[in-house]
């Protein structure tokens, strides 16, 4: 009994298949889409922990601020009531759950106003500061604070 080989070229006695150039190149271009393809994975998701760093920045601001426009003005004007510096963590349910730890300082300064009410005026800054790896990242928010302001409608 004989085998007869043949290839799709039509030459007998041949087995059709890739010559070490062609399998080099395939190999080449697929090892390129698979880096690509977790570059843009890494990309993205290093993108995700940023945003999330931001939005709980953003959190810790907002509740530092929120937290100062509800004291009383006599509170306020008291020079250690509220503390100059702070630290926040990330997860504050398990600080040591996630390595980024937020440190931020609180600045009561007279409002720049030349009006009469000056002396009834506060400008407030929050300022937070963070690391993500090496990168050193901060977030600041500012507002004016007044002794006719909401804290009277609360207490």
């Amino acid at each position: 009994m004989k085998i007869r080989l043949s290839s799709f070229s039509g030459a007998p006695g041949t087995i059709a298949g890739f010559s070490l150039i062609e399998a080099t190149i395939g190999f080449g271009i697929i090892g390129t889409l698979v880096g690509a393809l977790l570059s843009g994975f890494t990309s993205g998701l290093f993108t995700m922990q940023m945003a999330r760093e931001n939005l709980r920045a953003t959190q810790i601001l907002l509740e530092r601020m929120e937290t100062i426009r509800l004291y009383s003005w006599d509170e306020i004007s008291a020079p250690s009531f509220v503390s100059p510096t702070f630290s926040a963590y990330y997860d504050p349910t398990c600080p040591t759950s996630h390595g980024v730890t937020y440190s931020g300082t609180i600045t009561l300064a007279p409002a720049p106003v030349s009006s009469s009410y000056s002396n009834n005026m506060k400008i407030v800054t929050v300022k937070l500061n963070w690391k993500t790896g090496n990168l050193d990242r901060s977030r600041e928010f500012t507002s004016y604070i007044s002794r006719c302001g909401i804290q009277n409608y609360i207490y």
